[in-house]
């Protein structure tokens, strides 16, 4: 087994990369080097089709080859390789020129500059190709960001200027911004404009059929093959602001969610009576006592599990929810701050239809700041940071939450201003749209600049797709965001002096010191 070079992902070994016979996210190295040469040969793709004749299927194979090495998403060895090989047909076919895939070890031994500069661009499309994968599914695509992919894969093979390396790097953020765009008007227009929701954590006794991922497409045609018969459906991590979207709350069957972030999957799904559908990341190593229960789709895949193929016919999963049977009983579960229910459904619609009340608020100085507290979730110990930055918060503030890191406080009892809940849950992790759109529209009811506003970004990271939010933000201008837990490692010295200098870019400390630096 050759050893595995990784360093994409927050928890990466020492914070310097994953590079054994394991990762620390339970991907093995031979599956690491897989990845390696799946991404190579994406790049040749894409240096293939600046004269090829590239078509819908080349850019679904862009997409699907991004998406695939996420990680969390897929660590079946057999998979990967045949996406590389249909990616490699798909090359010969739109060029009849010899292209070589592209090695990975070259950007792995590269300057320590350039290699964090392509890194943060890889990165950032794998994230991206994620929204754009489900904004397909949908049937929305944009050309502009469909031919970024191209323009930022041939790139990481052959650009070596760091500034125009720098330059691609925001170009990334501010396509992932229309990346998001493109993704909240797919959703909104499939499941209407979500509204706030309550939530319950007590899972109903019955069968039942625990959904985790991001893919609304799949719930929604879940929720149909489910009608009437007598199995409930219930969310799981991102999953979780399905139930704000109008036209999936419908369906009488979708009852609550369980457990909590995605991180806590093995102890939570530990002897389930139920089956478990990965739509998408985050899926972990999974246990023996539950393994028989578990269902992939989609771009998901784990070695021995039942796969759901494109015809979505999720018969099999049915029939084990009702072959399981559910708890005999009701079963009460709690957020991971002992709260009975959680809210969803705050985007930027709904946030904003009460725009007017918010900003008579401000100025009668009721609301006095705003924060953004949210992004991935993961497994380490100082994330509990986030609650307990969240605990600090002055009574006259409100915080935006979105992504998993929202599990870190969405069930706690802040109180209201005015009515308005002090926490709004704006979404998934692609919902930092919805959060951009809230500050821009302020920014503008102000009179100001989206950095003049009492407004502070404090975003927790674990995989690519918060790598490309934080581009965008970055590529929007926004000044003066906190991250952690840690600075990825991908991110050099050099690279990171840019970032601070320009941006100012702050790595977060304790919630005592970062609360009484935000409040001055």
């Amino acid at each position: 087994m050759k050893d595995m070079f990784c360093f994409q992902c927050q928890q990466t070994a020492h914070n310097t990369g994953c590079d054994g016979k394991v990762g620390v996210c339970g991907k093995k190295a031979d599956t690491a080097v897989y990845q390696d040469e799946l991404i190579g040969a994406l790049i040749a793709l894409a240096n293939a089709a600046e004269n090829g004749s590239s078509t819908e299927k080349t850019d679904m194979l862009i997409l699907k080859g991004l998406f695939t090495t996420i990680t969390n998403v897929n660590f079946n060895n057999v998979t990967i390789k045949q996406l590389t090989e249909e990616i490699h047909i798909e090359r010969n076919r739109i060029n009849s020129q010899k292209f070589d895939d592209y090695d990975m070890k070259k950007l792995w031994n590269d300057h320590e500059d350039i290699r964090s500069l392509k890194s943060l661009i890889l990165f950032g499309i794998k994230g991206m190709a994620a929204y754009a994968y489900h904004a397909q599914a949908l049937g929305k695509t944009d050309s502009e960001v469909t031919s970024f992919f191209y323009k930022a894969l041939r790139a990481i093979g052959s650009e070596n200027d760091p500034e125009k390396l720098l330059g691609l790097v925001l170009e990334t953020g501010n396509v992932n911004l229309k990346c998001m765009a493109l993704l909240d008007a797919a959703n909104t227009d499939a499941y209407g404009d979500p509204v706030p929701t309550e939530v319950p954590l007590t899972i109903e006794k019955g069968p039942f059929i625990v959904v985790s991922g991001h893919d609304l497409h799949d719930m929604k045609l879940l929720l149909e093959q489910t009608k009437d018969k007598g199995v409930n459906i219930y969310t799981h991590s991102e999953m979780l602001p399905a139930h704000g979207y109008p036209k999936l709350k419908a369906y009488p069957q979708l009852k609550g969610n369980f457990g909590t972030g995605w991180q806590n999957q093995q102890s939570e799904f530990h002897n389930i009576p139920a089956p478990i559908l990965f739509t998408t990341n985050c899926i972990m190593p999974v246990r023996q006592s539950y393994c028989d229960r578990v269902f992939t789709t989609s771009i998901v895949s784990y070695p021995e599990l039942v796969h759901i193929g494109d015809d979505k016919d999720f018969t099999p999963v049915i029939e084990k929810a009702i072959e399981c049977g559910g708890y005999d009983e009701d079963k009460e579960m709690t957020g991971m701050n002992g709260g009975h229910t959680v809210t969803t459904g705050f985007a930027h619609n709904a946030v904003l239809s009460n725009a007017e009340k918010i900003i008579s608020l401000v100025k009668e100085g009721r609301i006095k700041h705003f924060f953004l507290i949210g992004g991935c979730d993961g497994a380490s110990p100082s994330r509990s940071y986030y609650s307990d930055l969240a605990r600090l918060t002055p009574p006259d503030s409100l915080i935006l939450t979105l992504a998993c890191g929202k599990y870190r406080i969405n069930d706690m009892d802040l109180g209201t201003i005015d009515g308005i809940p002090r926490i709004l849950d704006c979404g998934q992790c692609n919902d930092a749209y919805s959060a951009i759109k809230i500050a821009l529209a302020l920014a503008e009811a102000f009179d100001c600049g989206v950095n003049d506003l009492p407004l502070t970004l404090v975003l927790s990271w674990y995989e690519q797709k918060a790598v490309c939010i934080l581009l965008t933000l970055l590529s929007l201008g926004i000044k003066n965001i906190y991250l952690g837990p840690t600075l990825p490692a991908f991110v050099s010295k050099g690279v990171l002096d840019v970032l601070v200098d320009k941006f100012q870019l702050t790595p977060i400390s304790t919630p005592e010191e970062d609360i009484k630096k935000i409040l001055g």
